[in-house]
């Protein structure tokens, strides 16, 4: 599909992460199942049809031209993996704040579980850039679980080494 890229701006992922991390964080304070939904939605999209047509990324690249910091192209595959996480984690807290009113607590305690996995993933990524979908997307990876060819720059971590040694 054109609209799925290879690559995208690590600092325009951060700052999707940075605005996922303000809506989670609104919908575990509020126990909002619909922002759960939404954000469901938007994750979908991004997995989907790509960046370019979430609304989430659409507002983060709006942001982007203000900051100076060079683009840092990474992979989409695992980022796209992420996403495919995100929108599942967040579908399911929806369904559970849905069904907690008929069922109480039942679903309350996993949809809390949820709601603090989807504050510290997005926190992560935003403050230090550390992915934890990328990291299982890796871990698939070298399980066979995701073959190599989903990505290749992915797959070949020794060019990646050499960068990381060049720009010492």
């Amino acid at each position: 599909m054109a609209s799925i890229p290879a690559a995208v701006d690590d600092i325009t992922v951060r700052l999707v992460a940075a605005i996922i991390l303000v809506l989670t964080t609104v919908a575990l304070l509020t126990s909002a199942w619909s922002l759960y939904a939404v954000l469901a939605a938007d994750f979908t999209i991004r997995a989907a049809l790509g960046p370019r047509h979430s609304p989430i990324a659409r507002l983060a690249g709006a942001i982007r031209p203000r900051l100076t910091t060079p683009a840092r192209p990474t992979p989409f595959a695992p980022k796209r993996f992420a996403a495919t996480m995100g929108a599942v984690m967040t579908a399911i807290a929806a369904v559970l704040l849905l069904l907690e009113g008929s069922l109480g607590a039942v679903v309350g305690v996993p949809a809390l579980v949820i709601g603090v996995a989807m504050i510290v993933f997005p926190l992560l990524e935003a403050a230090l850039g550390f992915c934890v979908g990328c990291r299982i997307f890796a871990g698939l990876m070298r399980l066979g679980v995701i073959p190599d060819d989903v990505c290749l720059e992915c797959a070949d971590i020794s060019g990646r080494t050499r960068a990381a040694l060049a720009a010492r």
